[in-house]
């Protein structure tokens, strides 16, 4: 079969003929129907990111597709539409009988502990799979990106305790912010959206955000003041904000954490290998919360996914399919930020 593979980090990804991987008795094997690309992807190719498995690795961690084999464990989902989740935990250790997990340390990954979805096939474990009963209005291969892209943050907003008429900051609204912003705004919340560029921030507008605020043209003093003052107007409560930062920059995380207020709840969702300089006494006046928040556990999946089938949010205006054997290319467009749209690709060798 044909796989998108990283061979050497820095250098162009090569599509590769590699052997049919083959399910044991605790896996699956999948025909993959899309896989999204994410800037986790760029960060283990061009970044130098670390992955848990040695090189060549196929990358691609938002993986749909259709269950072709199975071990003797898992038949029931022999033809099953699934989407395979971004991080799957061993469901024995103590972290996930105690709810946590999304962060087990026997966990899998597609593209990082394992061969991802950049490929025509995938074997991955069978436990914690969501099963697709319903996919109206959409082709299964557009819902690979709900891997990441969607149920990241469906997690935060969960853990945070958001509730309707809770005011929801959203920093960095490209990416799996777009749809933080729908989320909350699905849930009931006020829902405030900050980023540099002009088009994401229109295009959140359209699907959730009450106000948008360009950071790059606003300073903080102005963007704070601008914060508070759509709050008071929408009768918020000055307290109990909660901030969600999704840019994945040193500034955003800056801004994110100058928002801070009383009771508030700050949910860090982006990644940078950038380090940035914090008065954390903040946190402690403001009896403040911050909380990281990584992948999302299975069981989430399926409200989610539901969350999309049932209309709440959209992906069709924020992602774009291309052909598999473009990847590499693919990639590198995704690194240079010649997309606004999120990246599927899908397999085309055997069309």
């Amino acid at each position: 079969m044909k796989a998108v593979q990283l061979i050497t980090v820095g250098e162009p990804l090569e599509v590769r003929d590699v052997p049919m991987p083959e399910p044991d008795e605790d896996q699956v094997l999948v025909k993959v129907s899309g896989c999204g690309v994410c800037h986790t992807d760029i960060g283990f190719w061009k970044d130098g990111v670390p992955t848990r498995k040695g090189l060549p690795l196929t990358l691609g961690h938002e993986v749909s597709g259709v269950v072709v084999d199975t071990g003797s464990r898992w038949k029931a989902l022999r033809d099953r539409e699934v989407i395979v989740p971004a991080v799957m935990p061993c469901g024995e250790c103590e972290l996930c009988r105690t709810g946590r997990g999304n962060i087990c340390r026997a966990q899998m990954m597609p593209g990082n502990d394992m061969d991802g979805g950049f490929a025509e096939y995938l074997t991955t474990p069978g436990r914690g799979l969501c099963v697709v009963e319903d996919r109206t209005g959409y082709e299964l291969h557009e819902l690979s990106v709900i891997a990441d892209a969607v149920t990241t943050p469906y997690q935060a907003i969960h853990r945070s305790g958001l509730k309707a008429g809770d005011l929801a900051i959203v920093v960095g609204v490209g990416g799996v912010g777009t749809y933080c912003v729908q989320i909350a705004a699905a849930m009931g919340a006020h829902v405030v959206a900050i980023d540099v560029d002009n088009a994401n921030l229109e295009a959140v507008a359209a699907h959730g955000a009450g106000l948008t605020i360009n950071s790059a043209e606003t300073d903080f003093k102005t963007l704070r003041k601008q914060v508070r003052g759509q709050a008071k107007d929408w009768g918020v409560a000055d307290h109990s904000w909660k901030i969600f930062e999704c840019s994945g920059h040193a500034g955003g995380q800056e801004t994110a954490y100058g928002l801070l207020t009383y009771a508030s709840t700050l949910m860090v969702v982006g990644f940078t290998l950038d380090k940035v300089p914090l008065r954390l006494s903040n946190a402690m006046a403001f009896d403040a919360t911050i909380q990281g928040t990584w992948g999302c556990k299975p069981e989430l999946y399926p409200d989610a996914l539901a969350m999309i089938t049932g209309k709440k949010i959209t992906l069709k205006p924020f992602i774009e399919t291309h052909p598999m054997s473009e990847a590499p290319r693919l990639l590198q467009g995704v690194a240079d930020h010649e997309f606004r749209k999120r990246v599927i690709l899908t397999p085309d060798w055997d069309a």
